[in-house]
Parts: C-alpha cells; sequence; structure tokens
C-alpha cells in the first residue's frame, strides 16, 4: 500500500507542530516566525498546537534556583554605589516607544530540551533582526536566528530589566551565542538589545538607542 503524498494543509500543519515543538533549525524557525507574521492562517495553526501541547507543561516541576545565585544576582542589580548614567534608562526605554519602534515578545509554550526552553524572541515589525533567548534551568542562551550582526565599530548588548530597577548589562551579543549563567527571569522582566560602541556600554548603562525588547 502506497502512503498518500501530504496536502498542503497537511505540510503546513506539520511545519506549526515542528515550530510549536521546538525541532526546527534556526533558518527554519525564523522563516516559520516571518510566516507568523504575515500569515494569519498558519498562526492559527501554530496557535492550535500550542493548545493542543500546553499541557504537557503541566507534568514539568520548577527547578529550585541555589540561594547563591540569587544573592549574585541581587547584587548586580542592586549595587550598593553605582557610577552615574548618561540619561535616565526611563527615558532610554521611553525612546523607543517614541521612535516608532513597534517590539514584541513571544512567550513559547513547549517542553524543554537540550538547548533549553524558548523564554522569548526579541525582534521588531520593521526589522529582520530576530534573538532567540532560552533557558536550561541555570543557563540563559541568547542566539541571533535573523538579521545581521551589528555595524563595525558597534555592537549589540543585552541588558534585564526587572519592574522599577535599572538596567543591567548580560553581555555583547557577536556572532556566538552569549551563554550568561542566570535564572530564569520572572514574568514582568524584560530582556532589551541595544546598539553599543564596541567594547559596549562605557558608563554600565545604556547609551545608544534600544532596537529590541521583550517583556516576559
Amino acid at each position: 500500500m502506497t502512503d498518500a503524498p501530504l496536502t498542503p494543509f497537511d505540510d503546513r500543519d506539520a511545519l506549526a507542530a515542528e515550530y510549536v515543538l521546538g525541532v526546527l533549525d534556526l533558518a527554519e524557525r525564523a522563516a516559520a516566525e516571518a510566516q507568523i507574521k504575515s500569515d494569519p492562517e498558519f498562526a492559527a495553526l501554530v496557535h492550535r498546537w500550542e493548545q493542543r501541547l500546553a499541557p504537557l507543561n503541566d507534568d514539568i516541576a520548577p527547578e529550585p534556583v541555589p540561594p547563591a545565585v540569587w544573592t549574585r544576582i541581587d547584587a548586580r542589580l542592586f549595587p550598593k554605589a553605582a557610577p552615574p548614567a548618561r540619561k535616565s534608562w526611563r527615558l532610554w526605554l521611553a525612546g523607543a516607544v517614541t521612535a516608532g519602534i513597534v517590539v514584541f515578545g513571544i512567550l513559547t509554550l513547549m517542553p524543554p530540551t537540550a538547548r533549553g526552553t524558548v523564554i522569548a524572541s526579541l525582534g521588531a515589525a520593521e526589522s529582520t533582526l530576530i534573538y532567540e533567548a532560552r533557558h536550561d534551568g541555570t543557563h540563559l542562551l541568547v542566539t541571533r536566528v535573523a538579521g545581521s550582526p551589528a555595524p563595525e565599530g558597534q555592537t549589540h548588548e543585552l541588558w534585564v530589566i526587572a519592574p522599577g530597577a535599572a538596567p543591567v548589562s548580560l553581555g555583547l551579543l557577536g556572532v556566538d551565542p552569549l551563554d550568561v549563567e542566570y535564572p530564569r527571569p520572572p514574568a514582568g522582566w524584560v530582556l532589551a538589545v541595544s546598539v553599543e560602541p564596541a567594547g559596549g556600554s562605557p558608563t554600565g548603562a545604556p547609551t545608544g538607542p534600544v532596537i529590541l525588547t521583550a517583556e516576559l
């Protein structure tokens, strides 16, 4: 007996399932995310698969974070003495809205994989640049999945912003993924990417324009 060939709908439905399961490679995932934004029918397929697979997360127990790790994070977020910034981080973040940059964060429902669970995709409506943030329980891995790196003489810098707190740099985003020992950021926190001089912000606070953000 010969298997019947897949219909175009079957192909799209299978692609939606593979996207939600996290089994696509980086190029395929970037293409699927672009299709989600441009094709409402495909976006609906992805949403249905998210609803079907969401119960799989019910059996996954949260991983406790060692107290020593939280102590280090608290020390980074709330230092006793911080150098003055050139401008308020609130103005810096609001400037992105004033400039008309539309940003989005996608919370992906899928079981953990060997590379960790996707917690956010950082992108902008008018840009092809996309960074993907994954967490494996102890490490935050941020990878550029689409678009080009920062121009020569500049760099992309990743920041985490706790509610009511100033931005804290997590490192520079280059060709290789950024791997940081970090607890999973709680809901309500923001990941942001700014454009900085080569070597990173000279002040310890964002100095360049914010180009991507995602609220968790």
